[in-house]
């Protein structure tokens, strides 16, 4: 790929039916991305023939989509990411069954896997389904409480391109029981830093609470890890624009994802921010909460 020809991204948009699949959609065609809705699975690595040409592609599939598995939609996530020029992301919009029952008795609409019955078991059914390729999402948006305002503002966060065309930065924390996010471009460990989790008064409390980040920082490692940290994103971040990355992700894992991870992720990015950084900020273990 040439230095300065930019990545093409595709997002798998996905999750259970009535979760906000077609709003998402919408929202990422108004934004710029080339949109489908249901393309047939076998179709897509038609996608990846010929240059990526920077391309931003977004592909609904759900249950209804044609030769739909989970296994499917993995096998060509991987695909596309093995692919020189393209990239893959897995967005995963989710509700909990309460919200989506409401949806459903709202709109007056049949759930897709059980027209005949009441859609409570259509929910459940399609949830057990669909549970692995949340676990294995690259970005998981809960829209129980959020309206479509909200969610258009959300993905716009997450997948908009910045008015001045910079580097767009996402800060993931996670924890490494759960694995890796998918799709991060750089990864920091924050477990040699001192863990809240043994303070009895800190454990249910997370870290973008005072008291858990003052723990933190306390740290006699911390600012050191810090400044490097805040270094080395001053040094890669031009690069990746120079060469062609309209996205960058960097990971902040510890052993919870609650409390070490998300205090350096919210120093990391409010330091960002203040430089003038796009920065968008996502806590993947709380947000499973």
């Amino acid at each position: 790929m040439s230095k300065h020809t930019p990545q093409s991204n595709i997002i798998l948009v996905t999750g259970p039916s009535g979760a906000g699949r077609n709003t998402a959609i919408n929202v990422l065609e108004d934004i710029g991305f080339e949109t489908i809705n249901n393309m047939p699975l076998s179709l897509i690595p038609k996608l990846l023939t010929g240059p990526s040409h920077g391309r931003q592609i977004a592909l609904g599939v759900d249950i209804r989509t044609r030769d739909f598995s989970v296994g499917a939609v993995l096998d060509i996530h991987d695909e596309i990411k093995r692919t020189e020029g393209f990239g893959s992301t897995i967005l995963f919009l989710d509700c909990n069954t309460d919200g989506l029952v409401r949806r459903y008795s709202e709109t007056r609409r049949r759930h897709p896997l059980t027209p005949e019955e009441m859609p409570e078991f259509g929910i459940e059914q399609e949830k057990k389904l669909l549970s692995t390729l949340r676990l294995r999402a690259d970005v998981l948006v809960d829209t129980t409480k959020l309206s479509p305002h909200e969610l258009k503002m959300e993905l716009k966060t997450l997948f908009g391109k910045t008015d001045d065309g910079q580097l767009a930065i996402t800060l993931h924390s996670f924890s490494y029981k759960r694995g890796v996010p998918r799709g991060i471009d750089m990864v920091y460990d924050c477990r040699f830093l001192n863990n809240p989790y043994w303070d009895k008064s800190l454990r249910t409390k997370n870290g973008t609470e005072k008291e858990v980040t003052d723990y933190v920082k306390a740290d006699i490692r911390f600012d050191e890890f810090f400044e490097r940290l805040i270094g080395m994103c001053e040094f890669l971040l031009p690069a990746y624009i120079d060469e062609g990355k309209a996205h960058f992700s960097l990971g902040l894992g510890c052993t919870g994802g609650q409390h070490r991870s998300v205090c350096v992720a919210e120093a990391l990015g409010k330091t960002l921010a203040d430089s003038g950084w796009h920065v968008s900020i996502r806590h993947r273990e709380l947000e499973r909460q």
